[in-house]
């Protein structure tokens, strides 16, 4: 007898990512001191002004009813005026999708471009998701290894290893989740150059644009390499910039045929999304930045001194992020070794051996495709980022 769940979803991954969320909730809330990394959301409240204008919402009849399946016509033209300010790309309101959050939005883009047998190359270490979604569209999710010793960051010369006649689609990310790496702005439009050459879409995902540090800066690839011409998609959200991971509001932009389709697809599988949420977003996007800003101040500080600690862990050697929330160490020093009388062999067993024994919970490599890394969220309290790294310090200082 066959299995009663279908072969493509018996077949899909569960996101490691909520799962050691989810589990490190589960633990404190049975009273345990655990400490959480995995969680990729801002620790901050959102916005009260955004909050407000959800409150309003609320006691409007017209957000009761359904609204036109690619968003309210206000937040469309609000994520145009967002995109022109931020990123220098102007576009009309009839590409613009609005979707239930950034993750819907790339399997959006996935559901619209990919076709059975079609290649997608994923920068790897990669978000959890993106593989998933192009299995889930029919595609073949390609990792394009990159390399520690230049901070991660996707080169042409990365991707020529791995392009193929089948390949479809790149996903590019700059600033990376989860090695916060930044693509220097010539190097961005050298991939984009590549892809135009080579007739590869591009999906571009931005939604952590505004989390870069330094002197490290963002640019959006359709800006700086214009030979892409209309064979790009760019995909963002509230959630990152004004923590709003809860509101569930991202967005889909790219040329008319293909949003087109992407509308079609969402009218038989979400309709619209929340109307409050969407009224929340134009407020936030109709707003200023100063709420990026004051949460960048705190995640910069908080990378240096997350990067500080885990290069001083015998075993641990973690490149300095430049954007986005998380630090990426590689832990293979401390595998094999004796730690609290155990012996952990992989990434993924350390970081059992971990939430076990100091209450630590982070995201294993094998998530990302990275076996001997760890993900760890800096997007945590300034006194349990500390608090954990100074146990895991202990932990194999006394081993």
């Amino acid at each position: 007898m066959g299995s009663r769940v279908s072969a493509r979803l018996a077949g899909l991954a569960p996101s490691a990512t909520l799962a050691v969320d989810a589990k490190a909730k589960a633990l404190k809330a049975a009273g345990e001191p655990v400490i959480g990394y995995g969680a990729g959301e801002p620790d901050f409240p959102t916005p009260p002004e955004i909050v407000d204008a959800a409150r309003r919402a609320c006691d409007d009849p017209t957000n009761y009813k359904y609204t036109p399946t690619a968003g309210l016509p206000d937040l469309r033209e609000a994520i145009v005026e967002k995109t022109r300010r931020d990123s220098g790309l102007e576009i009309a309101a009839n590409q613009v999708l609005v979707t239930n959050g950034g993750k819907h939005a790339v399997a959006t883009a996935f559901a619209a471009l990919i076709d059975p047998g079609d290649e997608v190359l994923i920068p790897a270490p990669y978000w959890t998701t993106y593989p998933e979604a192009v299995y889930l569209a029919g595609g073949r999710p390609i990792a394009v290894p990159t390399s520690e010793a230049n901070g991660f960051r996707l080169t042409v010369e990365d991707l020529e290893r791995a392009v193929t006649p089948a390949t479809k689609l790149l996903v590019f990310v700059s600033p990376s989740n989860p090695t916060g790496a930044i693509v220097a702005p010539e190097e961005v439009a050298a991939i984009g150059r590549w892809a135009a050459e080579r007739g590869v879409w591009v999906m571009a995902d931005e939604i952590y644009e505004h989390l870069v540090y330094g002197a490290a800066r963002h640019v959006s690839l359709p800006v700086v390499a214009p030979e892409v011409e209309d064979r790009w998609v760019v995909v963002n959200g509230v959630a990152k910039t004004y923590a709003m991971t809860g509101w569930r509001v991202g967005w889909m932009i790219g040329p008319r045929d293909v949003m087109d389709a992407a509308v079609n697809y969402q009218s038989q599988t979400t309709s619209n999304i929340s109307n409050i949420s969407q009224r929340a977003a134009v407020a936030a996007l109709r707003g200023d930045l100063s709420a990026v800003a004051m949460m960048r101040e705190a995640f910069d500080r908080r990378r240096r001194t997350m990067t500080s600690m885990l290069n001083a862990i015998d075993g641990i050697s973690c490149v300095e992020p430049e954007g986005a929330f998380y630090c990426f160490p590689n832990v293979s020093g401390l595998l094999g070794r004796d730690l609290a009388g155990r012996r952990a062999a992989t990434s993924a067993e350390l970081a059992e051996l971990l939430l076990e024994e100091i209450k630590v919970a982070v995201v294993p490599g094998e998530a990302f495709g990275a076996p001997d890394y760890f993900r760890l969220s800096y997007a945590l309290g300034d006194d349990d980022l500390v608090e954990g790294l100074r146990r895991l310090g202990e932990l194999v200082e006394r081993s």
